[in-house]
């Protein structure tokens, strides 16, 4: 039984202001976490939603103390000496919460249980996070949707690291991680998979006993969100040593409290810059920040690559499109699987075909989207040929009505509301999904004049 949404053709117009970084939260909640120096971490423009609220729990179940500040982050000020991270949006243009957080280092003693609900990020940081128990042991489970994706290659690693640990499934949730610290020296973990285990074997590699040494096996995907990680760390005085994504160093040191402001979330902008250009009108986004790393900014080049009417203001923050015919083409996004939802929908407007190419761990996301999405785009009418790592999809002329599936998946969801624009009337299945990234998605939608409603729910 999952709620709808009934969507019909649309026309919008007008401005969003870009929910914060689900990304850059994550990061910031684990990693103030960790500082234990006596003072608070502040942490401003964070995302609540529920993906990131995961998290809090988790953290605050393994003993740190996380509040929310129901002042208006913007205006709020800390009177610790820390230093805050810079950001080109205006404080009007935030849309998140300020939390306050006092973290430990090491943390108590005991057995605990942390449910990361649907939140591959939030199970991947925690569990290794969990190594850091003083004495003790740390059960880490999800849905069923988080239980059946991979962990084993992050178990491994975390063993060679000291840290006795373990699946109680097949590689996959729930782990049991054992307490007493991690040990360091050296470990080799595969890259093809998920850049979340890098990082996830980053941030408490700070507390280890001895200096880490990561080293990565076959091709690195996802590198932007490597990226974020060591931004975040380095925001909170710890330092990475990066050699090409091959070879990560991390010496003992320890992590300070810092006043951190979370960015605009580069990953709901681009599904909305794809509305603008599908359904426009014209759709600008704001609150963005372009001087931290994310890798879905991409997509500003992606549409200029495609023939996109596209307007850039670093200074501001801002992306402005209009609606536009596009250019097919061939991409490859190894690095920002994300994006490849959001590319899957352009391409049921280009002039001819979009190959995407390189995206073969979006079948170890909250879905298998590769598949998921070659099945939902031909329900349109688009013929689609589904590779190995991507597709190749062929737009119709025009879009067929569909009964759509997002199989819970709140990124897949949110295209296909938008693709569901350029027709007559669809509907779309899964509307509670969308609170794992973007709470707020369809209030926004309407309010630049989509022609969406909620249906029920519907079996």
């Amino acid at each position: 039984m999952r709620d709808s949404v009934e969507v019909k053709r649309s026309r919008i117009d007008g401005s969003i202001v870009c929910p914060p970084s689900k990304s850059y939260t994550h990061r910031a909640i684990v990693i103030s976490s960790l500082v234990d120096d006596g003072k608070a971490s502040i942490i401003r423009n964070a995302l609540l939603a529920r993906d990131t609220n995961a998290t809090i729990h988790g953290c605050r179940v393994l003993g740190s103390y996380i509040e929310l500040d129901d002042e208006d982050s913007s205006n709020s000020s800390s009177n610790s000496s820390s230093s805050s991270n810079s950001s080109n949006s205006d404080a009007s243009m935030r849309r998140g919460r300020m939390l306050i957080v006092h973290g430990r280092r090491e943390f108590t003693i005991g057995y605990r249980e942390i449910d990361a609900e649907n939140s591959g990020t939030t199970i991947r940081m925690l569990s290794a996070v969990s190594s850091l128990v003083k004495e003790g042991s740390t059960l880490l489970y999800g849905d069923a949707s988080l239980n059946r994706r991979p962990m084993q290659p992050l178990l491994d690693a975390l063993n060679q690291l000291g840290v006795q640990c373990r699946s109680l499934a097949y590689g996959t949730p729930p782990l049991l991680i054992n307490g007493g610290g991690m040990k360091g020296g050296e470990a080799r973990i595969t890259g093809s998979i998920s850049s979340q285990f890098i990082s996830a074997l980053l941030i408490p590699s700070v507390y280890a006993m001895h200096d880490v040494e990561l080293s990565i096996m076959g091709e690195q995907v996802s590198r932007p969100y490597i990226d974020s990680t060591i931004a975040v760390m380095r925001a909170f005085s710890a330092r990475v040593d990066n050699d090409d994504y091959k070879h990560y160093i991390v010496a003992r040191q320890e992590y300070k409290h810092a006043n951190f402001t979370v960015p605009g979330d580069f990953s709901s902008a681009a599904i909305m810059l794809a509305a603008g250009v599908l359904a426009g009108g014209s759709v600008r986004v704001e609150g963005l920040d372009f001087t931290l790393p994310q890798g879905d900014a991409r997509i500003v080049d992606i549409l200029r690559d495609m023939g996109a009417r596209i307007h850039v203001d670093t200074g501001r923050g801002m992306v402005h499109v209009e609606e536009s015919m596009l250019d097919g083409g061939a991409f490859n996004l190894a690095d920002t699987p994300d994006l490849l939802p959001v590319l899957a929908i352009l391409a049921l407007k280009s002039k001819g075909s979009v190959e995407i190419r390189g995206v073969a761990h979006a079948r170890f996301k909250e879905t298998d989207r590769i598949a998921n999405l070659a099945r939902e785009l031909s329900k349109f009418g688009a013929v689609v040929k589904e590779l190995d790592d991507g597709l190749i999809i062929t737009p119709p002329k025009v879009l067929k009505n569909a009964m759509l599936e997002s199989y819970d998946d709140h990124r897949l969801f949110m295209v296909l509301c938008i693709a569901s624009m350029l027709t007559e009337h669809s509907i779309v299945r899964g509307l509670s999904s969308v609170d794992v990234s973007y709470p707020s998605f369809l209030d926004d939608l309407v309010r630049i004049g989509a022609d969406v409603s909620k249906k029920g729910i519907i079996g």
